[in-house]
């Protein structure tokens, strides 16, 4: 047996699962509300027989227990396997060193060097200095394992080497680099080490600060650690390992920017916490979050950088269906700062945060607004923007009475505004939807059928390509894929407008010097096309399913649930 059969074989899915979702029986399976999507009745089932899961409901995911954990922890396969292999009881070392040497010498390796960072910490005085002088607590220090890199060139490489690990390793672990002469340098010289922890409290990569008198100006203040193969900035979130039961108990998450913004945070008594670490937020940062809590309070530098970021993270998290609020911190520049002149106070400033949408009133319609036309307009519309992108028109119609009473313009007017606002929008999608018949919305199926299509016409190599595909293309770019290979006229005055317009566009649209770069999304698209068929096809078979439940006919619902597991596997295969 593999790894992966031999913990499938020990872990049972519906006893995992109940871990992370609360289950109610059904039948002999049982149900839940999706971990991965907001809803009111139940759609997510767990079925005991297979040891599978799949959603009933919009998001329609599926699969093992393997897959359960890597979507719901946001993590890739490898972590996935060490976790449930550990939970199972299972030596991975032993049974599978090709990943070993792949995945598991980095974990070695960046555990090794931490210890190593961690000592000279110990020897170096100035860092300790540093460290205190920042407010920062030895307990704090210890408990998140800091450490310093000393200025020497190649210390840390060769203590590695001395302990034997290969030089090639440590390279792909982002701890030194290849001079064009050959040898080898530390990437971190100088520098207080903060290392970064993955989900599970590994070591994953380390950011760097350097110290103050040694700061030349000629590298950043902060470095952090490439990506590796164990180690991707946009979806690790410093300190989670340590403060996301601290999430999800209490409902909230609090995100700040670095590592001293979130240690000192944790040592004021704020331990729902987290921090990005060497990137901007991203929307996976944002959907480990999500797993935990829909309650973000966003806690940034107070200068201008700080408030864009701000602005950057609450579009993003809205778009996620976050609640988001934020602290301005105006007397203080970060929340490190603010732990250190009022220690103590800095839950309570949380509890302060206003909505985000209030952010926006101050920041556009309070700030410097001098009652001119042109400044009313222009702070309006900046809010316009904001109120246009919320989804419920229950939200958007409280902030437009509310902007209104600060601004004083007449509500049908603020109205009127942001219809404007929406025109640029409504145009673009009109001529993007002419290659569809008309009053027709293309689904993402029809989408990417036209896209293969464009390319095909304008690189003629590809059309035989797409046949292995055929099954899978919407039924109207069925004859438009057999006018382009064929030349096959169509008798239906829709079809043979799509075929003119598409036509065209391959003109527009493709880069006819750039064959490599056509053939890179073209293969990318067929996968996408079979997938979205076979999502489509999922989404199909469980309405029969429910009908069939319904009117209890047991000879269609059996053959609706073997079609079912087909395509199941068929798109776990592709995925």
């Amino acid at each position: 047996m593999t790894p992966v059969e031999q913990i499938k074989d020990k872990l049972d899915i519906v006893s995992f699962i109940r871990q992370y979702v609360e289950l109610k029986p059904s039948g002999r399976n049982f149900k839940a509300s999706c971990p991965f999507h907001k809803e009111k009745t139940p759609s997510f089932m767990i079925f005991t027989e297979s040891q599978s899961w799949h959603c009933f409901g919009s998001c329609a995911e599926g699969g093992d227990i393997f897959k359960f954990i890597m979507k719901y922890d946001n993590i890739e396969f490898y972590e996935a396997l060490k976790m449930l292999a550990e939970k199972a009881g299972i030596e991975l070392k032993k049974i599978s060193p090709i990943d070993q040497k792949q995945f598991g010498v980095l974990y070695d390796i960046n555990a090794s060097a931490k210890d190593i960072f961690r000592k000279e910490l110990g020897r170096g005085a100035r860092a300790q200095e540093y460290l205190k002088d920042r407010g920062l607590k030895k307990e704090t220090a210890d408990e998140f394992e800091i450490g310093f890199a000393p200025q020497n060139l190649d210390e840390l490489t060769v203590n590695l080497i001395n302990m034997g690990y290969d030089i090639k390793d440590i390279e792909r672990a982002g701890l030194n680099f290849k001079t064009e002469k050959g040898g080898y340098i530390d990437r971190f010289r100088g520098r207080v080490m903060f290392p970064i922890y993955n989900h599970f409290g590994k070591v994953v990569g380390f950011s760097g600060r350097i110290l103050p008198e040694l700061d030349t100006g000629e590298t950043g203040k902060y470095i952090n650690s490439p990506e590796t193969s164990i180690f991707n900035k946009s979806k690790t979130l410093y300190g989670f390992h340590k403060s996301k039961n601290h999430i999800h108990e209490q409902k909230l998450a609090i995100l700040v920017e670095g590592q001293m913004d979130f240690l000192m945070a944790w040592q004021d008594g704020v331990n729902n916490v987290v921090a990005t670490s060497g990137t901007a937020l991203t929307e996976d940062h944002l959907k480990t979050l999500k797993r935990q809590t829909d309650e973000l309070v966003l806690c940034f530098d107070s200068d201008e950088a700080g408030i864009k970021a701000a602005e950057r993270s609450i579009d993003m998290a809205n778009n996620l269906d976050f609640n988001v609020k934020i602290l301005v911190l105006e007397e203080f520049k970060d929340p490190a700062e603010a732990v250190v002149k009022k220690p103590g106070a800095l839950s309570n400033m949380i509890k302060s945060a206003k909505p985000a949408m209030e952010f926006y009133f101050d920041r556009y319609i309070v700030s410097g607004l001098n009652n001119s036309p042109s400044d009313i307009k222009r702070g309006a519309r900046a809010v316009l923007a904001k109120i246009n992108d919320l989804f419920s028109p229950i939200d958007r119609s409280h902030w437009i009475k509310k902007l209104a009473n600060k601004t004083g313009v007449d509500e049908k007017a603020l109205l009127e505004e942001m219809d404007q606002i929406k025109k640029p929008e409504i145009a673009h999608k009109n001529v993007s939807s002419q290659t569809a018949p008309e009053n027709k919305i293309l689904t993402r199926l029809d989408r990417i059928a036209e896209r293969l299509i464009s390319i095909s016409i304008s690189e003629e190599s590809f059309i035989p390509e797409i046949k292995d595909y055929y099954e899978y293309l919407p039924e109207n770019y069925k004859s438009v894929y057999r006018y382009v290979a064929n030349s096959e006229k169509s008798s239906d005055i829709e079809i043979n407008n799509l075929v003119h317009n598409l036509f065209f566009k391959s003109g527009v649209d493709n880069d006819d010097n750039n064959k490599d770069k056509s053939g890179q999304e073209f293969y990318g698209l067929l996968k996408h096309l079979k997938m979205e068929f076979l999502k489509n096809k999922l989404t199909e078979l469980t309405k029969e399913l429910k009908e069939a439940e319904i009117t209890k006919d047991e000879e269609r619902l059996s053959s609706v649930r073997k079609q079912f597991d087909e395509v199941s596997k068929m798109r776990q295969t592709e995925g």
